[in-house]
């Protein structure tokens, strides 16, 4: 054993050691039970960041420890390598994305294992590998066959900026998700899943998940968004059409004086033609095409709309009304249309106020009248019915029921249960995805490609525009097919590619199995090792990707691929890993290395001022408040770095970066190399204590004793909770505890036999989170097999009971004394003790005792 501790050369010479033994690779074996550990795979940048470094180690932690609890564990990695950035790359550097995305997997695959993650490097895959998107390709069609596909025009989002269409669930604040661009609605013809027909199956599902987060669920919860109501039928004036309303307050029908369509609802054109509005009207939805039409964007605007020239009459009051094309109206909620009560609905008061509509009470308080035309805002609490006709004097909230059966009653309506959920359309005007496996046909329409022909790869030679258009509508030797069903050879393959998202959504499964080439998966492999675990990623998924893998896993039941409906048992979502952020008037933001110190403050390397440190905030490339992971590990070695990751906070807070704290976790290697060192000559003399604990005396007996509490602490720490923060503070404080004994000294065989059970224990406990320096030091105490291979500690009950128990003595409620006693002690012998006590008796004095109260083990109070 080195007598100084070299980061540098224990991790390479342990890496190569793991690599060449193939120690990580794993396969089915039903005799151990499995466990799956999965960390959210990442987008092949070319870079890992420090968010990356956290999420990782957290899960290599939990699979090392598994495998030492005898899991039979898999930890696979791979690249979710699809997407605009390789695309943008492509064009900057005149290149193809695919040469690109693959040197920037070689790079990150080789800072993975540089921090020494445990994953079984065989089951690698990329998503955009051919063998990887030709089994999504041939899900495509199987969906398609069963009615789970589907192709419409629709107004979507589209951002010009990416030339693509995005799901509602990437358009954040009215940007695009990828770019940050202004996102605006277009009409195009694309593809759809029909993930609302799993809509109250994945809601009921949100409460079968006890071990996800809850903020997590109820994101998914909200998103998905049932709402019970009733769907209300409106006669069109002097037309046969009807416009269909969903509303949850159908007990304010009587009260609804106008109706609000969507700008995209198709209705419009056909009511507003030939009519003075019919300008205005198109003026205005040209409008609202330019604006974010999402519900949360659309909440901070000011109320506006345009009458259509259109009537339609009220079923129940049978009142004509106006129509109006609304901002507010969502075309992707309900019917597109909102029935407008701006007596008892604050948005639809606004609106009334600012158009001078009507405005009708149909509730109020049982205690008290109210005056239409004096209210100064909605009336929005429960009450009684008026203006209703024959459920006056109804309890609104009765009335729900009452009113939705009549209308049923009536063919004017009918109950209704609402999804906020859309149906996922997945077509994108991209090149860099899986091309969607269809063909259209003058004379057959549209048909899947042959099984026998998939994969349907994108063109390696294809160049791509400095505009970002997709190439492949271009490419005639790509678009021109013939068609598999009749043979006309002018039929045109599908040029859209599928959302990334796609990808993602089933990734989990493959890695069961990725040399699989007869089928998307070795169905025995699924069946032994899903679902997942543990899986661990970030919050901001919780919509997207977790909605859909939880979607997909569905669609794979039912198309009878998979037994089981949840993909992950168990979710772990991390904090965020942050930073305070540096900058100088001059240059802006600044990254730590452009910043030295100078006497209690920090100056601009490049102009000398001073550096003005800010708030600290998420790591970001834009705020320069990041972290380098290579040069940290150049300096510190990735045992370092992956312990300060665990030490500075629990997995699921955010990390506030602090040097000095990396630092302390190098000092405190270092202290464990140290102490290992000096005394690997008394401990290599002899065997692990494991005899009677009574034999032991003084400080070898504290040391034993500590040695079991923390066996316990830091099992229960990882396995209960995964705090592995106040695990490694336990380790720390044995590491204290080994040091009392004095390697000076000459030891005897029990203190040494005990020292060296205490310091085994330490490598055990930390060979999850700091592999490389364990692996080390576990060898130079002549163990000849990795620590891997090794059982995890286990503590025994018996040496975690007290040799003495100190009992706090107060006088009416004041301290007095403090008694040390045996810890089986009973009560009687303990008052005894204490009325004894010569400290006590002179507080006591001649004065009689009233009572004597005693709390086990820690507090006796004597009442004078």
């Amino acid at each position: 054993m080195d007598e100084q501790y070299s980061p540098k050369k224990i991790e390479e010479k342990w890496q190569k050691a793991w690599e060449k033994s193939k120690i990580f690779n794993v396969k089915e074996d039903k005799s151990k039970k499995k466990y799956y550990l999965l960390e959210m795979f990442p987008y092949p940048s070319g870079k890992i960041h420090m968010g990356h470094v956290r999420n990782y180690t957290i899960g290599d932690v939990i699979a090392r420890y598994k495998r030492m609890r005898g899991f039979n564990v898999l930890h696979p990695m791979g690249w979710d390598a699809f997407g605009l950035p390789a695309e943008n790359a492509a064009i900057t550097n005149n290149t193809h994305p695919a040469k690109w995305t693959y040197e920037n997997i070689n790079s990150m695959r080789k800072q993975l294992k540089r921090i020494g993650f445990s994953y079984d490097w065989q089951r690698e895959l990329a998503t955009c590998s051919p063998k990887y998107y030709k089994w999504e390709q041939w899900l495509f069609i199987k969906m398609f066959e069963k009615d789970m596909v589907y192709r419409k025009e629709s107004s979507l989002n589209w951002c010009d900026t990416c030339k693509t269409t995005l799901a509602n669930e990437q358009v954040e604040s009215g940007l695009c998700w990828r770019c940050g661009r202004q996102v605006r609605q277009k009409k195009l013809w694309q593809w759809f899943f029909k993930i609302t027909d799993y809509a109250e199956d994945l809601l009921a599902g949100c409460d079968k998940l006890p071990n996800w987060p809850e903020k997590v669920t109820a994101m998914q919860k909200n998103w998905i968004g049932k709402s019970v109501g009733a769907t209300i039928e409106f006669n069109i004036e002097n037309s046969s059409k009807k416009i269909p309303v969903f509303t949850t307050r159908q007990d304010t029908v009587f009260g609804a004086t106008f109706l609000c369509l969507a700008p995209e609802h198709p209705l419009i054109p056909e009511l507003c033609k030939n009519t003075p509005k019919e300008k205005e009207v198109f003026a205005f939805i040209e409008k609202m095409s330019k604006l974010d039409r999402s519900a949360k964007s659309i909440e901070s605007y000011e109320k506006e709309g345009v009458f259509t020239g259109a009537w339609c009459i009220n079923p129940l009051s049978n009142r004509k009304i106006p129509v109006y094309t609304a901002n507010f109206a969502l075309m992707n909620y309900g019917t597109g249309a909102v029935m407008s009560v701006p007596a008892h609905d604050q948005r639809d008061f606004d609106f009334a106020l600012k158009y001078n509509l009507d405005r009708i009470l149909v509730i109020k308080p049982v205690d008290k009248e109210l005056n239409a035309e004096t209210m100064t805002k909605a009336y929005t609490d429960n009450g009684i019915l008026i203006n209703s006709k024959e459920f006056n004097g109804i309890n609104n909230k009765t009335a729900l029921d009452k009113i939705a059966s009549h209308l049923e009653k009536i063919n004017k309506g009918k109950k209704t249960v609402n999804f906020r959920l859309r149906d996922w359309g997945i077509s994108r005007q991209r090149f860099w995805g899986t091309p969607i496996p269809m063909v259209h046909c003058k004379t057959c329409g549209i048909v899947p490609i042959p099984e026998s022909d998939l994969p349907v790869t994108l063109p390696e030679d294809a160049q791509l525009p400095e505009n970002g258009k997709s190439p492949l509508s271009e490419l005639e030797y790509f678009s021109k097919v013939t068609c598999p069903k009749c043979g006309r050879t002018d039929a045109k393959r599908d040029t859209d590619t599928m959302d990334t998202f796609v990808e993602s959504s089933w990734y989990f499964q493959r890695y069961c199995s990725t040399n699989c080439t007869t089928s998307i998966f070795d169905p025995e492999a699924v069946k032994y090792w899903m679902p997942v675990d543990q899986y661990i990623g970030g919050v901001e998924h919780a919509i997207l990707h977790l909605l859909y893998s939880r979607y997909f896993t569905r669609v794979l039941k039912d198309l009878g691929l998979v037994t089981f409906k949840e993909p992950f048992k168990n979710l772990l979502t991390q904090g965020m890993v942050r930073k305070e952020i540096m900058s100088c008037e001059k240059h802006g933001f600044l990254s730590p290395e452009e910043t030295e110190p100078a006497e209690n403050k920090l100056l601009c390397k490049k102009c000398g001022r001073e550096v003005t440190v800010g708030k600290v905030e998420k790591m970001s490339k834009s705020k320069k408040n990041v972290i380098n992971p290579n040069i940290l590990i150049e300096k510190y070695g990735a045992d370092t770095t992956r312990l300060f990751c665990l030490f500075a906070a629990p997995p699921e807070k955010g990390l506030e970066w602090n040097d000095l704290g990396v630092e302390g976790c190098f000092r405190f290697l270092n202290r464990i190399w140290r102490l290992t060192n000096n005394q690997l000559s008394n401990i290599n003399s002899v065997e692990i204590f494991t005899e009677n604990p009574d034999e032991i005396k003084g400080k070898a007996r504290d040391l034993y004793k500590k040695t079991h509490e923390t066996i316990k602490k830091v099992s229960e720490d990882i396995e209960l909770r995964y705090h592995f923060n106040t695990a490694i503070s336990a380790v720390m404080e044995l590491v204290n505890q080994c040091y009392l004994m004095d390697s000076s000294k000459k030891l005897s065989t029990v203190e040494k036999q005990v020292l060296k059970f205490a310091i085994n224990t330490i490598v055990l406990l930390l060979s999850p989170i700091v592999p490389h320096i364990t692996e080390d030091i576990w060898e130079s105490l002549g163990n000849k097999k990795s620590t891997l291979f090794a059982k995890w500690p286990t503590y025994k009950k018996e040496a975690l009971t007290a040799d003495s128990i100190i009992f706090v003595v107060q006088v009416n409620g004041k301290l007095r004394a403090r008694l040390n006693t045996a810890p089986d002690i009973d009560e009687e012998s303990i008052k005894e003790l204490a009325l004894e006590n010569p400290q006590i008796k002179k507080f006591i004095k001649d004065k009689p005792v009233k009572k004597i109260i005693v709390i086990k083990n820690k507090l006796i109070n004597i009442v004078i």
